[in-house]
């Protein structure tokens, strides 16, 4: 039995079939510096409750991972001196070392689809890195999309990777890629990454029948599916100017000698510099507006799956 512990609002919620949203924690854990980070993530949560659903914020603390953090859980995290970042390669270890750890995305999925939480929402998915086909750089969230039947609601992939190559994986490993509201695959900052997702749906209540048609099929052995929600058009940056900005970041990394897992964190660390500040503000309201539609299609789909 894997040894999760839920948080007593989550227990009581999975029980009586009330809608839940997993998130992710490395928003707490690596995205801001403290108190910004335990506001952010009480601020996510209070969005997800005012839209009808429970939310469950998933985190290693102590070797214990927890779906789901009281207030004294989250004050602990978000305080936490070098937590680590933990993906499916490393959460066995830091739970038997007793580490404390925020989960990435494809973290989340696995406990978010162990404790029976099929929606999550996120900021942006990892995904295939500019240069790739020679370093082989992938993000293990593609393959877990591919492998874990949770409802994922994201703004896109991060903007400073491989967008083409992103969606091709995803295609590849049959994961449906659902744009919502337009044609076309934003791009994290950016509505329009000038790419057009394989499907489109306008609402939340279409996405939840899409995922109970989907687990009527789970013979087929489906794995997630990828909601693509683009930031509101009032706090993008669109993606003429932010292209700008990711390769002068990208070519000052490279300068630097900035390379491997190191890359991705201080590209958006000098994107934030460079932007004055406008990434991290566009970044909250993507997180928050993901967290929105998630809630939506938590609540339609406990109500189509004939839960309260």
């Amino acid at each position: 039995m894997i040894p999760i512990i839920p948080s007593q609002e989550v227990a009581q919620a999975l029980e009586t079939g009330q809608p839940v949203v997993a998130l992710e924690s490395t928003i707490i854990t690596h995205g801001m510096p403290y108190p910004d980070n335990l506001a952010m993530a009480r601020s996510v949560e209070t969005l997800i409750r005012d839209n009808g659903a429970v939310p469950a914020t998933i985190a290693v603390i102590g070797g214990v991972l927890h779906v789901g953090l009281t207030e004294e859980q989250a004050e602990a995290l978000a305080r936490a001196k070098d937590p680590l970042k933990l993906s499916r390669a490393d959460l066995a270890f830091a739970m038997a070392r007793r580490l404390t750890g925020g989960t990435t995305v494809a973290a989340t999925m696995m406990a978010a689809h162990t404790a029976g939480i099929p929606v999550f929402a996120t900021g942006g998915i990892g995904g295939v890195h500019r240069g790739a086909e020679t370093s082989f750089d992938i993000s293990a969230d593609l393959d877990e999309l591919a492998r874990t039947p949770v409802t994922v609601v994201c703004a896109g992939a991060k903007a400073i990777l491989d967008l083409p190559k992103t969606l091709e994986v995803l295609e590849t490993r049959g994961v449906p890629v659902i744009a919502y509201g337009q044609d076309a695959f934003p791009a994290f900052w950016s509505r329009d990454s000038g790419l057009t997702a394989t499907l489109r749906l306008d609402d939340a209540a279409a996405i939840a029948d899409f995922m109970v048609m989907r687990a009527r099929l789970s013979g087929f052995g489906h794995g997630g599916v990828l909601v693509a929600n683009p930031v509101p058009e009032s706090d993008e940056i669109p993606l003429t100017e932010m292209a700008t900005f990711i390769e002068r970041g990208i070519s000052e990394a490279a300068d630097a000698g900035i390379g491997g897992k190191a890359v991705t964190p201080w590209l958006l660390a000098r994107i934030l510099e460079i932007t004055d500040g406008r990434s991290l503000k566009t970044n909250i309201a993507l997180v928050e507006n993901n967290a929105r539609l998630a809630a939506k299609i938590a609540v339609a789909h406990a109500q189509k799956s004939g839960k309260p």
